[in-house]
């Protein structure tokens, strides 16, 4: 593998089109594992087979622990992505960010609204030697354009289906 490179920050540049434009999309299979539950024992494979991940129920949740679980990945995802965004929007304000250091953490909790679940997150960020005044300035721009950050301000479209049934094997 040669010299790992961040993107161009040409990725900042609007994008002018009526309608909404993918740029990539990453696909996971999930399997319920020895449980039988995703949480629990799942099983996580992307299709291109860069990702392999057993999950595990947290011991917080009365699980045994020993893997990652949704909360780690998620928070994850949002990390890289909100590091990428405030590094492009950095270079080209002519700044340099060495050591930056985000620190996000996502909740699994009970939601007193319909007593079941919900999800919250914290993003800490940390760098250091970098003006107070242009770090908050340069988060608060980030938060604009990470689309993680924009997921969890303002919802995400999605869709949920159920896949077609297989057609039987022919003798």
């Amino acid at each position: 593998m040669g010299s790992l490179k961040p993107p161009s920050a040409a990725w900042l540049d609007r994008y002018t089109g009526r309608d909404e434009q993918a740029m990539y999309t990453g696909r996971v299979r999930v399997t319920g594992g020895e449980a039988q539950h995703g949480r629990a024992s799942g099983v996580v494979r992307s299709d291109d087979g860069s990702l392999a991940i057993d999950l595990r129920l947290p011991e917080p949740l009365g699980g045994e622990g020993g893997g990652s679980n949704p909360e780690q990945l998620l928070a994850a995802a949002y990390a890289s992505c909100f590091h990428g965004a405030m590094t492009l929007l950095a270079l080209r304000a002519g700044v340099t960010l060495v050591d930056a250091q985000l620190d996000v953490a996502v909740t699994f909790s009970r939601d007193p609204v319909d007593g079941l679940f919900l999800l919250s997150a914290r993003i800490e960020v940390q760098l250091p030697g970098i003006d107070r005044a242009f770090a908050a300035e340069l988060i608060r721009n980030t938060e604009r354009i990470c689309p993680y950050a924009k997921m969890f301000r303002q919802g995400i479209d999605h869709v949920v289906t159920l896949a077609a049934e297989p057609l039987p094997a022919s003798d």
